[in-house]
């Protein structure tokens, strides 16, 4: 399916058209903040959750905050002048505008993107592989979700080199922390258990989705420090995110510092995963603006 149009700053353009300045500071310095929302059957999925993170990450990096109005009817239009997406992502870009080559920002109007894509949907299972390379959780920008992914790609790419779906990080006491796209869960017994915000982590819209349902599901929600051995001991183990809702994994490993895969471990999606999953879904779909 090939997208025809996206959305840049005040109106659509053709993608030929789509274009931004090359002293943009989203392109120079990575100076901006951006959302993914889910699209199923032509629809976003929690948008007002979505919107209100934007403006949390925007305010975060000392941007301009976001103009709602603007970028609703901007998502309505680019949904609208597209092919319709059955299973895809929406993203919404906001940057600080044009600035010099270096750091120092100007004062221009910012930039915003909004662009569309079809993606193929995911597999009943995934794999992780632990890296060996730290989220910084005393960093300025923990919590804000910039468009500095440099890091997340270099993780995501030795990850899918060695076989495996999606890389997670610890932070840099050791606590187990996040994926490059994702958020991670485990189960023992009734309980699930993810780690807190002291790690460093994206409060993802999916999580806290999930530890909402978990809680009315009757389990007990635990966010608390996490060890990353304990992934070896956990019952099951799962990632979410905004196109993976719950995903369980089937397959985990770590990535030692001399490159080595180590400690690998196959695990049988069970019972409390797809009971929230099979929850998670049936809700997202009565719900699209939770």
């Amino acid at each position: 399916m090939t997208i025809t149009h996206a959305w840049i700053n005040d109106g659509l353009a053709s993608i030929s058209d789509a274009k931004v300045s090359v002293l943009d500071h989203g392109f120079t310095v990575a100076d901006g903040v951006f959302e993914t929302l889910l699209v199923t059957e032509g629809k976003v999925f929690a948008l007002d959750r979505h919107l209100a993170r934007l403006a949390k990450s925007a305010a975060g990096l000392g941007i301009s905050a976001p103009d709602f109005p603007q970028i609703t009817n901007a998502i309505s239009q680019v949904l609208a002048n597209n092919p319709k997406i059955d299973f895809g992502r929406l993203r919404v870009t906001l940057t600080s505008g044009t600035g010099p080559l270096g750091s120092d920002r100007t004062s221009t109007q910012p930039t915003l993107v909004i662009a569309l894509a079809e993606q193929p949907t995911w597999p009943k299972s995934t794999s992780l592989l632990l890296v060996p390379w730290n989220r910084n959780e005393n960093s300025p920008l923990v919590g804000l979700k910039t468009t500095s992914y440099a890091e997340n790609v270099y993780a995501l790419a030795a990850a899918k080199s060695y076989g495996f779906s999606e890389a997670i990080f610890c932070d840099t006491s050791g606590r187990l922390c996040e994926g490059t796209g994702s958020n991670v869960f485990l189960v023992k017994g009734d309980e699930l258990v993810t780690p807190s915000e002291a790690s460093g982590l994206l409060r993802g819209i999916t999580r806290d989705l999930v530890v909402e349902l978990a809680g009315e599901s009757g389990f007990t929600v635990i966010e608390e420090d996490v060890d990353p051995k304990q992934l070896w001991e956990a019952d099951e183990v799962f990632i979410t995110s905004s196109t993976r809702d719950i995903h369980p994994v089937s397959e985990l490993a770590k990535l030692d510092a001399s490159g080595n895969v180590v400690n690998r471990r196959t695990l049988i999606p069970g019972v409390v995963t797809e009971r929230l999953r099979t929850a998670f879904i049936a809700r997202r779909i009565e719900h699209l603006n939770p």
